[in-house]
């Protein structure tokens, strides 16, 4: 293999990993990853250039109420439980505005999945509201957002046709992490065996159901939730299948799981350096090269050099004004303290809109409505590419 990876790293070989090849390193000993590394690395920079690129947002969890039960989430919670919380129409207006304040362009609403068909309270905080269902509510999140200068995108779990239709209207771009499609993490014991909308099919109808509508998507894999080496390859694969169908899938996000206190997987290993550095260079060599490879760097603290010589050319979201509501316990980094260590590694920082730009372009793929926002917001980036985002980073760091 190391005479296709040198092919690959020298553009000899300048194609996506084919299935066979891609199975045949999945199980790549540590002391050759390095020729992986330089060939993932090199494809990145014929693709991309010398650039890396993140979103700045304002992260919104719509209400963290949650049909499933992951072992490995923190993040839902059920009524009345300590820490449940809904954000009313005041506070998404409240908090869109003071990102847009600090420079954000991005609304990311997050949620849990299908609130309602669990939880009757939280069906009679929908019609306080004035609402019927969780997407009528998205709905109107995202034109407030709109009118107050921000673009949304959301990740609401497992959507049907019809709702994504519906937000489309209103959203840049829409996302959903496969996680993985291997069936035996929904098995008794496995953590995905609470959460009927992690089963891979449901997921992977959502993911194809996007590009037949056109809908500019990001998805993803975990790393460390208990998957094999050639799970993830096959999960990759799978990504690789949809877009070479329909075209829309933008980025593909490479998280690693992180332990933390009251959860089942609380005692579970992370993903040590190794394993987090071959899957994204995998995905990097697998996917399609007009496709971006994101790694979340709260996540990877001191993990910038070892990201970029895996290949990513994404950060992601990172927020100015509120935590990742995801993964509390690790914040976001300083974009200052960022942009110096990309810097050093020979690469520039640079925001971009949370949607990619080859879609701006493409029949059917935005709503003529969202043109005009779009434009304000590239218009916004010009200006002030970033610089005024530094200014809450302190303050919300001392929140954290």
């Amino acid at each position: 293999m190391r005479s296709l990876l040198e092919a690959i790293r020298s553009g000899d070989n300048a194609g996506p990993l084919s299935a066979h090849d891609a199975f045949a390193l999945a199980d790549l000993p540590a002391e050759e990853l390095s020729p992986l590394l330089k060939a993932a690395a090199a494809v990145r920079d014929r693709a991309f250039g010398r650039t890396l690129t993140f979103s700045p947002k304002v992260f919104l969890p719509l209400t963290n109420l949650c049909r499933n039960r992951c072992d490995y989430c923190s993040f839902r919670k059920s009524p009345g439980q300590e820490g449940e919380w809904t954000m009313t129409p005041e506070e998404v207006a409240e908090t869109v505005t003071r990102a847009r304040h600090a420079g954000c362009i991005e609304a990311l609403f997050c949620l849990g999945d299908k609130p309602e068909g669990a939880f009757s309270a939280y069906r009679q905080t929908l019609a306080a509201f004035g609402h019927n269902s969780t997407v009528d509510y998205l709905y109107r999140a995202g034109c407030d957002a709109l009118n107050l200068g921000l673009l949304p995108h959301t990740n609401a779990g497992v959507l049907e046709a019809q709702e994504m239709e519906q937000l489309k209207r209103v959203n840049v771009s829409l996302g959903l992490m496969l996680e993985n499609v291997s069936p035996r993490l929904c098995a008794p014991g496995m953590p995905h065996h609470k959460a009927p909308d992690k089963r891979p099919e449901r997921r992977i109808r959502m993911i194809e159901n996007a590009g037949k509508l056109k809908i500019p998507f990001t998805t993803g894999i975990l790393l460390g939730i208990g998957e094999t080496r050639r799970e993830r390859v096959e999960s990759l694969l799978a990504i690789v299948d949809l877009h070479r169908q329909y075209g829309h899938i933008q980025e593909v996000i490479i998280q690693n799981f992180r332990a933390r206190p009251d959860i089942a997987m609380a005692t579970a290993p992370e993903p040590d350096d190794y394993e987090i550095a071959h899957s994204v260079a995998m995905a990097r060599l697998i996917l399609d090269r007009d496709v971006s490879v994101q790694a979340p760097p709260n996540l990877n603290p001191g993990g910038t050099a070892l990201l970029l010589s895996a290949g990513i050319n994404d950060w992601g979201g990172i927020s100015p004004v509120t935590p990742d509501y995801i993964n509390p316990r690790h914040p976001w980094p300083h974009l200052d303290m960022l942009r110096a260590q990309v810097e050093s590694l020979g690469y520039q920082l640079a925001p971009r809109l949370p949607v990619y730009d080859r879609y701006l372009d493409m029949e059917g793929y935005i709503d003529p409505s969202l043109r005009e926002p779009i434009a304000r917001a590239k218009a916004r980036l010009s200006r002030s590419p970033g610089a005024a985002i530094h200014i809450e980073q302190a303050h919300l760091e001392a929140a954290v």
